[in-house]
C-alpha cells in the first residue's frame, strides 16, 4: 500500500493548479450499465493468447489485458519460470522492470508475435488492453538501454531528484510520487523528452490495434496538486495531461481520441490518495471493494457487509473491479489461498452487478492452494477457470442485461446472494459449503425459470425467489 505526509525536501514545491475540465468520472449516473468484462491473461505469451482467442471470445469476455510488452530486465537464462526463488530462470515481476519503451520482451514475445495476436483479437472482436508502466525502470539501472538514456537527455535526466531513494511513508505524497516505490528507480515522468519517447511507444501500440491501457503504479505519478520536483527543473505535474491527449509534447500527441480508449490506473486505495483528482484523467481500481469481497468469500457470508457501497470517491461506472488481481495472488498471496470455487462465486456476484468493469485474473495452469505457481511455466495458458460454464454464463448475462438496474438481496444468514437486474434476469450465488433452500426477494418477473448452466428450476411468485441451491454454486436466470 502506498501512502503520504509532510513535504520537507529541498527543491520541491506544492502545485496549486488543478486539471482542466474533463469527463465527470465522479458523479454517478444511476441509469448507466457497464456491459464489458476483462480477462487478464497474466503470464501468457503472445502465441498462447492468439491460440486461445476463440476460447476467450466464446467465454464471453469482451476485452483481454496483457502483461507489460515493453523491453524488460532479462538476465541470461530467465523467462522460463513464473517464479524462481533462486532467480536464475526468471520471475513474473521482471516484466514490471522496464529497460526501454519498445515493443517486445523475452517473456511475451516479439513485435511480430504481438501483431499476430492483435490480428487474432480483431478477428474475434476482442479489445486488447496493454499493461503499461511509465513510472519506473528496472532495479539495475545499468540494464537500461542506451537508446532510452540518450532519448531522455542522459542518465541525470532519467529519474526524479530523489528517485533512487526508497519510499519510507506511502501516505506522504511527496515520497509516493517522487521517490522509489518498492525501491524501483522513479522515472522523471515530467521530463518532456521522456514524455515524447513514451508517447511514441503508446502510439506504436495504438497503431498495432491496442485500444486501452492499464497504468501500473498510477498513483505514484503525480497529479497537479501533488509536490513538484522543481530541483529537476519541473514546473508542473503534467504527465497525465500528455498521456491522455490533452497536451502534445515535442510534436507528439496521443494518436487516437482518448474517449475511444479504455484506460484505467492502478490507484490502490489508502490514506491521502487524491481519487477525485485521478478521476479527472482515467478510471481507477476498486481495490477496497475487492478486499471486502474477499473477506466475504472467506467467511462464506455477506451478513453485516454493505454490498452496494463501492468504497470509492469515483463513480462506479468508471471503476475496474476484481475478486483478485495478479498482485493479491502472486505478490502478497493475499488471495491465493481462496479456492477456485470461491473465486468463481465472487466473480459471478461481481460480474452480475450493474456497474464496474470486472477483471478476471487467470491463475497458472495446475495451480493448487498448496502450490500457487502450478506448472510454473512463463508464457503458458492459465487454468481452465476462465471458461468455466458459470464464468461464461455470467459474462454473457452481463452483456444481455444492458439497461437493467440492479437490486441486491441476501438470505440464509448472508450465505446466499441474489443480484437481480430489473425484471429481466438474476444471478444466485451460494457462498456456503452446504445446500440452501432459498426464499429471497427479487425484482424478477413472476414465473418458472431454469438456470442457463445446470437447468436447475427456480420459481418467482409475488416478488419472492424460491428454489434449492447446491454448495458453492451459482445460477443464472434470464426471462424468456
Amino acid at each position: 500500500m502506498h501512502k503520504t505526509g509532510l513535504i520537507t525536501s529541498v527543491g520541491m514545491a506544492l502545485a496549486v493548479i488543478m486539471p482542466i475540465s474533463a469527463k465527470d468520472r465522479v458523479t454517478h449516473d444511476p441509469s448507466f450499465t457497464n456491459t464489458e468484462s476483462i480477462l487478464h491473461v497474466w503470464s501468457w505469451n503472445f502465441p498462447t493468447i492468439a491460440e486461445n482467442m476463440k476460447k476467450i471470445h466464446d467465454a464471453g469476455f469482451t476485452m483481454l489485458q496483457t502483461s507489460p510488452v515493453q523491453n524488460c530486465y532479462s538476465p541470461e537464462g530467465s523467462g522460463k519460470k513464473i517464479f524462481d526463488e533462486n532467480e536464475t530462470e526468471g520471475n513474473w515481476y521482471y516484466y514490471y522492470q522496464p529497460t526501454d519503451w519498445k515493443i517486445g520482451n523475452n517473456i511475451l514475445g516479439t513485435r511480430e508475435q504481438m501483431q499476430q495476436m492483435m490480428d487474432s483479437a480483431a478477428k474475434y472482436g476482442v479489445r486488447v488492453i496493454v499493461d503499461v508502466l511509465p513510472n519506473h525502470t528496472a532495479f539495475d539501472v545499468d540494464a537500461v538501454s542506451d537508446d532510452f538514456v540518450k532519448a531522455v537527455g542522459g542518465r541525470d535526466k532519467m529519474y526524479h531528484t530523489q528517485g533512487l531513494l526508497p519510499v519510507q511513508d506511502y501516505n506522504d505524497r511527496l515520497q509516493c510520487t517522487l521517490w522509489a516505490s518498492g525501491a524501483l528507480p522513479d522515472v522523471n515522468t515530467e521530463n518532456p523528452a521522456f514524455q515524447k519517447y513514451y508517447m511514441e511507444f503508446v502510439n506504436d501500440l495504438l497503431n498495432m490495434g491496442v485500444r486501452g491501457f492499464r497504468y501500473d503504479t498510477a498513483k505514484h505519478i503525480g497529479v497537479p496538486s501533488d509536490p513538484v520536483d522543481t530541483q529537476a527543473g519541473v514546473k508542473a505535474n503534467d504527465f497525465w495531461d500528455v498521456a491522455t491527449g490533452r497536451k502534445s509534447v515535442g510534436g507528439v500527441k496521443l494518436a487516437l481520441p482518448y474517449d475511444s480508449l479504455f484506460v484505467y490506473g492502478e490507484v490502490l486505495q489508502d490514506r491521502n490518495v487524491p481519487e477525485k483528482e485521478y478521476a479527472e484523467y482515467f478510471g481507477q481500481t476498486a481495490s477496497g471493494y475487492g478486499h471486502k469481497l474477499r473477506e466475504i468469500l472467506e467467511k462464506r457470508s455477506a451478513e453485516g457487509y454493505d454490498l452496494l457501497d463501492w468504497n470509492h470517491q469515483a463513480a462506479p461506472e468508471y471503476l475496474t473491479t476484481w475478486v483478485e488481481s495478479h498482485d493479491t495472488y502472486a505478490n502478497a498471496h493475499e488471495s491465493a489461498h481462496l479456492t477456485d470455487d470461491q473465486i468463481r462465486c465472487g466473480w459471478v456476484f461481481l460480474t452480475a452487478r450493474q456497474n464496474g468493469v470486472p477483471l478476471f485474473f487467470s491463475r497458472p495452469m495446475g495451480s493448487t492452494r498448496q502450490a500457487y505457481w502450478g506448472d510454473n511455466i512463463l508464457g503458458a495458458r492459465g487454468n481452465d477457470e476462465f471458461f468455466h460454464p458459470e464464468v461464461e454464463a455470467v459474462n454473457k448475462f452481463r452483456t444481455a442485461m444492458a439497461g437493467q438496474k440492479e437490486s441486491i438481496t441476501t438470505g440464509n444468514k448472508g450465505e446466499v446472494i441474489v443480484v437481480s437486474r430489473g425484471n429481466k434476469g438474476a444471478a444466485i450465488v451460494n457462498l456456503s459449503k452446504i445446500s440452501h433452500k432459498i426464499d429471497i426477494p427479487t425484482t424478477l418477473s413472476d414465473g418458472t425459470y431454469h438456470d442457463t448452466v445446470y437447468g436447475k428450476e427456480f420459481k418467482v411468485k409475488k416478488g419472492r425467489l424460491t428454489g434449492l441451491t447446491a454448495p458453492e454454486r451459482t445460477y443464472i436466470l434470464i426471462k424468456k
